[in-house]
């Protein structure tokens, strides 16, 4: 009934025909998913194969799993080191993996994009193939990360074990404006938020919002040479995108992003560049050029707020982990993701190791909640 075909290069397909699969998030948009590839950021010198599965009934095609088959564990943020570390220990290989992702991208969107009614029925197909596809090529496992909760309950079904972690979003609460999100805080968050953003004010510091044409090819140049040197900075290694992919997002995807910029004495010192979805901003990647106090808060966290307001979208997704964003009117969020060992002892392990993380995250997730900045009867 089913059959499956694989694509090595994401422009195998049509872009239109890829596009009708998924709904208007940009991360799973083909021009996106190509900037990956073209740019050779997600290539297999960078460990990154693509191998997007592509599934049909009889003649039709039904369903989009986009996928790579990994070398490594970066830029994934769901993290299985230790299990890498275990099967090396144990003188196996954990590499090849096949996951079923968006690179470089914690963001939570369709992974299993699909026009088929008997559900069930295509799932079964998916998991089998999947474990024969796997157990052909040697790889140890494959596995689904930010998937939606409904695509993780289903594939739980199919003995495919679920992982769960947290994030932290802000959600506008139909706000008129900033003050009316302060409002809704208690009196210390909200001093603080205050404080912080005059603090930025008082260094002279200028912001503004540019989209779509308004953004120019010198700013993208500009902005790629803070964020691959605040990088560099953090982590010790350039940043996993290149100026390739962010041209090739400006080309393709300009009605998607917005890049906010802070200058001062009319000299660009630190950008942020966002994508955004019908209703959600998703704020992405950073770079500053010299630091100054909270202007890190002030482009990515209450500026971005700000644009949600608005622009009256309903969410502001901020990237993954993030504690301090709690304090800054986030909530924390279940971010879901389904796994399959190949090895029979290593999935008992594991399969007993995530029941007990399962329980930690939801301890952390109640903590989590019980630090709202929002007024209790909010």
């Amino acid at each position: 009934m089913y059959s499956y075909k694989i694509l090595n290069n994401i422009n195998d397909i049509d872009s239109s025909i890829w596009d009708a699969f998924f709904d208007d998030n940009p991360f799973t948009k083909h021009a996106f998913i190509n900037a990956c590839e073209s740019s050779l950021s997600a290539t297999e010198k960078t460990g990154w194969v693509a191998h997007h599965f592509l599934i049909y009934r009889e003649h039709s095609l039904v369903a989009i799993l986009p996928g790579y088959i990994k070398s490594h564990s970066y830029g994934e943020y769901v993290f299985d080191w230790s299990w890498a570390e275990a099967y090396q220990n144990n003188g196996l290989n954990y590499y090849p993996k096949w996951i079923n992702a968006i690179p470089f991208s914690p963001i939570q969107g369709l992974r299993i994009a699909h026009k088929e009614s008997d559900t069930i029925a295509l799932y079964r197909f998916i998991c089998t193939t999947l474990n024969q596809v796997a157990h052909n090529n040697l790889w140890s496992g494959w596995h689904i990360n930010f998937c939606d909760q409904t695509t993780s309950n289903l594939l739980k079904q199919q003995k495919i074990m679920p992982r769960i972690g947290v994030q932290f979003q802000w959600f506008n609460n139909s706000y008129s404006d900033f003050n009316g999100f302060l409002t809704s805080l208690n009196a210390r968050k909200r001093k603080n938020i205050k404080k912080e953003r005059q603090k930025v004010l008082s260094q002279d510091i200028q912001i503004e919002w540019l989209s779509g044409d308004d953004i120019s090819d010198n700013l993208i140049k500009q902005f790629i040479e803070f964020y691959q040197r605040t990088y560099l900075k953090r982590s010790g290694h350039l940043g996993y995108l290149n100026i390739e992919f962010f041209t090739l997002l400006k080309q393709h995807l300009a009605d998607d992003l917005i890049i906010m910029t802070a200058t001062k004495s009319n000299e660009l010192i630190a950008a942020t560049l966002s994508l955004k979805s019908d209703d959600i901003l998703y704020g992405r990647y950073w770079g500053a050029n010299e630091p100054c106090d909270f202007l890190h808060f002030e482009l990515c966290y209450y500026q971005g707020i700000e644009y949600c307001i608005k622009h009256k979208l309903k969410c502001f997704h901020s990237g993954a982990q993030g504690e301090h964003k709690i304090a800054r009117g986030f909530e924390p969020v279940f971010t879901y993701s389904n796994h399959k060992i190949i090895h029979s002892d290593f999935a008992l392990a594991i399969d007993d190791f995530l029941q007990r993380e399962t329980q930690h995250m939801q301890q952390y997730f109640k903590e989590c909640q019980a630090l709202s900045p929002y007024k209790k009867d909010d």
